[in-house]
């Protein structure tokens, strides 16, 4: 039994170190998406701009499109803005915003500040999309392809590396 109470230590602490150093080599940005091939979940939500016209997952067929997570508490937001205003001006994306959990007010006058670069903003004041969504945060970023089928998502911030790697070669892949 004094043997045991020696080696109990080291018992529990080898485990644990395989165990994180194994964690050393994940990606954050590739979170796991449980709708990867599955369709945009339905849902029934206010416009940003015009909170009196209803959006819905049919707004969301038709063309192959990014849907961005955003909202103006983001500050990884405020540094991926300007390039979603490229994307959708430089190279013709389409963008749907989802504002995630935000005042209306201030997320008017962020796009008005800064340049509006969504097609759509859909406004999900209490996050239920978002959590349909399986969204961890802002910004999270979705490839839609022209049926609304979810094909990619990428979790942080969108750079040149990212649209150049990652999203311009998925969206190049899909209808």
């Amino acid at each position: 039994m004094g043997r045991l109470k020696l080696f109990l230590p080291l018992l529990v602490f080898i485990p644990l170190a395989i165990l994180l150093i194994r964690a050393l080599d994940l990606d954050p940005s590739e979170l796991p998406s449980a709708l990867l091939d599955k369709p945009m979940p339905g849902f029934e939500l206010p416009s940003l701009q015009e909170p009196e016209r209803m959006l819905r997952r049919e707004d969301l067929v038709g063309e192959k499109m990014l849907v961005n997570v955003w909202a103006t508490w983001c500050p990884s937001c405020m540094v991926e803005h300007p390039w979603l205003v490229k994307l959708a001006r430089d190279y013709g994306v389409k963008i749907v915003g989802l504002n995630y959990k935000d005042e209306r007010q201030a997320a008017l006058g962020w796009l008005q500040r800064y340049e509006n670069p969504f097609a759509l903003s859909v406004y999900d004041v209490d996050g239920k999309l978002g959590l349909d969504m399986g969204v961890y945060g802002a910004p999270e970023t979705f490839v839609v392809d022209s049926a609304g089928i979810i094909r990619f998502k990428h979790v942080g911030v969108i750079d040149d590396k990212v649209w150049q790697e990652v999203l311009q070669p998925v969206l190049q892949e899909i209808d």
